[in-house]
Order: C-alpha cells, then structure tokens, then sequence
C-alpha cells in the first residue's frame, strides 16, 4: 500500500516543479515580448513636400482624418498634383488648389462655375471627418475644400480640392463675433475653448471655418512660402495674376 503512495506523492511534486517552470517560463517569454514591443519605434504620420513655384511646403497629415490623408497621398502617388494652379487666393484668408481643370491651362483661363473635365473621380467627394477642437483653422491648417451647405448638408470634402490657412489674428471682441458666426452655421453645437481663442489671438487662422470644413493637417515648414502665395497680387475672380503653380509634390520618406 505504501508503495502506491509514494509514486502519487513523487509525482504530485513532479507535476508542481513542472507547472512552476511552466509559470515563470510563460512569464519570462511574456517579458520579453512586451519589452521587444516596446522597443519597436512608434510610426510617425505622412509628411509630403510640395514644391511650388514660389517655394517649398512641407504639410503633415493627420492620423485622426485616415480618409482624407489615404485618400491625399494616393493622388500624391499618382502624380495628381503635379503642375496644377494655385487657382484661387485670398489675401489674409487662404491659398486654394488641386482643381483638375488648371493643369494645362493659365490662371487667367480658368473659371470656377466652368464644366467639369477630366477622370470622374476626381470629382467625386469624400465623407467629412470633422475632428473639432483637436483639428481647427489655425494658421497653417492644411483643410479640404468642399461645396456649400445648400447643396451638402453633410459637409462632404472634395477629393481634390485643398485649402491652407493663413487667415489673421483676432482680439476678444472680435473673436466674439467670429463666435456668433459659427453659432449660426453649427446651431450652437461649436464652440470655440478658450485654448484655442488664444491661438487666434496669437497666431492667427480663420475661426469662422472651425467645425464646419475637414482640417487634416498642417504645415511643418514653408511658411514663408504660403505667406508670399496669400499675398501675391489677384484679380477680380481671387486669380492670382502671375501663375503659381505646383511643380510637385513627394512623400517624405526619411
């Protein structure tokens, strides 16, 4: 009897070391994963450099707007914006381009109400992603054109169309004005904190856009350039008078 006792016993022991090495092996292997993903550098978003005629733009794409930025660098990888116009710019406002239509034409040819040409899809228009207040009009704010609220209540981008931001800087009075004007276009659903009064105070934007137009993403560098482009002489139509144009633009990959 004492025999068949003793082998349970050896074996019960057996069994703990065994699920004890067991424990601290899956531990030591759970370990190692953690720290090998630790380690592993975190992605960073999608930068582009547009070279225009004017000089260098580098934009950074926002990862909070995935539609708009998948659907910006896949015209980037077809060469979509290659030579096209800078087509509509207003001093203190905004520098407007990617109309397919001012590829091979002057910008004293191009008229905005004119037909459509070229593939369809890029006429086609993308769902908002209005991401209010983590992405707002501040200067620089890279932000998708789009048609006016009578004929798309939703808010839909263009799939070519862009805009960036240049805009002007604002006191409280007027910042509150700029408050009752998004009130009006956003019934009351918009407000502006007052983290980002101070930027508009500060640096500057366009705050009656805010909640309204898809910003998804920003200048890094090239300033300078968009300030020269915003301020270059236009005429009656928002054209500048001497062309600017993109000569190209690239995934910045370093």
């Amino acid at each position: 009897m004492q025999q068949s006792v003793v082998p349970e016993a050896s074996a019960l022991r057996a069994n703990k070391q065994t699920s004890g090495m067991k424990k601290i092996l899956f531990s030591l292997v759970a370990a190692l994963a953690f720290v090998a993903c630790s380690s592993q550098p975190e992605s960073q978003p999608r930068r582009v450099k547009m070279q225009t005629t004017m000089g260098d733009i580098v934009l950074e794409l926002s990862d909070l707007t995935p539609i708009h930025r998948d659907n910006f660098m896949q015209l980037v990888e077809e060469h979509y914006f290659d030579s096209l116009l800078f087509h509509r710019v207003i001093e203190n406002f905004m520098i407007q381009g990617g109309d397919p239509r001012t590829r091979e034409i002057s910008g004293k040819e191009f008229f905005a109400d004119g037909p459509e040409t070229g593939n369809p899809r890029y006429w086609e228009d993308i769902p908002a992603e209005i991401n209010f207040p983590t992405l707002y009009h501040k200067r620089g704010a890279l932000a998708a054109a789009r048609e006016g609220d009578d004929v798309n209540p939703q808010r839909r981008s263009s799939r070519t169309q862009f805009y960036i931001v240049w805009g002007r800087t604002f006191d409280d009075q007027t910042l509150d004005a700029q408050q009752q004007r998004i009130t009006r276009a956003t019934a009351g659903t918009v407000v502006l904190p007052d983290s980002i009064r101070e930027v508009y105070k500060t640096t500057g934007g366009t705050p009656h856009l805010d909640g309204q137009y898809t910003v998804f993403g920003h200048v890094v560098s090239g300033l300078d350039v968009v300030d020269r482009i915003q301020r270059t002489a236009t005429d009656s139509l928002d054209r500048p008078v001497e062309d600017v144009r993109i000569l190209s633009v690239k995934e910045i990959t370093e």
